[in-house]
């Protein structure tokens, strides 16, 4: 169970909706304080209204009076007076409790007047962890953040308020990777993500420190609250809610939405296993053997990819799974599948099928959008041993219309192979039959 004190946003993608939606995706009961009404959507703040004190305090009272909190967090707070009200009471908290100190708007804007911006640091020494971004930290510290020796210095400062640590946000500081820095006594740890092209960041720092505050409450750690939180918002801003005439917002449920596609992703996979072997499609088999793999629509990794376990291969009756459909099953086409999704996020289902000329043949027939890359200017391998990000980039980066077909000619010990593409099971399995007509007839 978790608190949030924070303002309400009517547009939902900040604010106490953000937070509440993000304990639910954790699985924990949220509970709140409001502090503020606002009239917001996602192209910007209308108008606002300030609770009274006494309304604030009771609704403080009636949660940690009934219900056994097991972590708080606060976001916006207004005013000096509430600012001072939440940290008084704070000294009762038997529980973390995460400070997101809101004083900057994404514009730059003040939203505090100097006097709350002081009283933060009262509530700060109260505090388990504060996740100011560059723009707070520098009204908390006088340090300007751009790099991570700044960061570390405006973090170590901000811990002489006696907060137990410090998560520096990085989402201001320009580059190619996202860093946030956590800043404790004991040193610092940095946790860092690709930057994702995207404006619909409404409501990120909310659904961050909301993430952290879920996880305490759950009994993580601290390091490993924050690791989980930060993994968790960068898929929420990777696949953004696409809502309101603005940017969009953050996807809270993303994870929720995403675990709930597990099974129907699963009995898709196997639905496409059953038409391939229903009408023995030996004809397009590798030596290898054959895998078909479905992504969750938020996958991220090959644990989110189901496939079936062992392949499927050809035997003397037709061709035939080696066993059932799992998560995790899959490597190769898996790896594929999911760097191609990199650059088309509609794309959910592979399959690798034999290569040789009857099925270019096939395929010029056909007349598919085909691209192929050439193993001659293959990179040197990843961590996990694969070129398969490489190898997305050169077909899909920059293309109008994504290819149905990828060709993989082989290299010396690697078999040929042809991969197809579909955004839907059914449109997979059709590709498959048809291209194996084609090179059976």
């Amino acid at each position: 169970m978790a608190l949030t004190i924070a303002g309400s946003d009517s547009g939902g993608g900040a604010g106490i909706q953000a937070d509440l939606a993000t304990m639910a995706a954790h699985d924990v009961f949220g509970t709140s304080a409001i502090t503020a009404v606002t009239a917001q959507h996602t192209r910007g703040v209308e108008s606002s209204h300030v609770l009274p004190i006494a309304e604030v305090e009771a609704q403080l009272e009636a949660v940690t009076d009934d219900f056994d909190v097991g972590a708080a967090k606060t976001g916006m707070l207004a005013t000096t007076e509430i600012v001072e009200t939440v940290a008084d009471h704070a000294t009762a908290f038997e529980f973390p409790l995460v400070v997101d100190p809101v004083m900057v708007a994404t514009t730059g804007d003040r939203l505090l007047e100097p006097e709350a911006e002081h009283a933060y640091e009262t509530l700060l020494g109260e505090a388990t962890l504060a996740t100011p971004n560059t723009d707070e930290a520098a009204v908390l510290t006088g340090i300007d953040v751009t790099d991570e020796a700044t960061a570390r210095e405006a973090g170590e400062t901000i811990l002489e308020t006696g907060v137990d640590a410090v998560l520096l946000k990085g989402g201001h500081v320009p580059g190619e990777t996202v860093r946030d820095l956590l800043v404790t006594d004991d040193g610092t740890r940095a946790f860092e993500h690709p930057r994702i092209d995207t404006d619909a960041t409404h409501g990120s720092g909310c659904t961050l420190a909301a993430a952290i505050a879920a996880r305490l409450a759950k009994g993580d750690p601290l390091e490993v609250a924050v690791e989980g939180a930060t993994d968790f918002l960068a898929r929420a801003v990777r696949y953004y809610a696409d809502v309101g005439e603005g940017p969009g917002a953050v996807n809270h449920t993303v994870e929720l939405r995403n675990a709930a596609h597990r099974e129907p992703t699963a009995e898709a996979v196997q639905a496409i296993v059953d038409r391939l072997v229903d009408a023995d499609v030996s004809a397009l088999v590798p030596e290898v053997g054959m895998n078909v793999v479905g992504a969750t629509p938020y996958a991220e990794s090959v644990a989110e990819t189901a496939a079936v376990e062992g392949r499927i291969t050809r035997t003397l009756s037709g061709v035939q799974p080696n066993r059932g459909v799992r998560f995790g099953a899959s490597s190769h086409v898996a790896r594929f599948l999911l760097s191609a999704r990199e650059f088309v996020p509609d794309l959910r289902f592979a399959v690798n099928c034999r290569f040789g000329p009857d099925v270019e043949d096939a395929l010029e027939a056909l007349e598919w959008p085909v691209a192929e890359y050439d193993r001659d200017e293959e990179p040197t391998k990843d961590a996990e041993g694969s070129t398969m990000g490489w190898g997305a980039r050169q077909v899909f980066e920059g293309r109008t219309e994504p290819p149905v077909a990828v060709l993989d000619r082989g290299d010396v010990g690697k078999e040929a192979m042809t991969k197809l593409v579909a955004s839907d099971p059914e449109t997979l399995a059709e590709r498959v039959l048809a291209l194996d007509r084609e090179v059976t007839e």
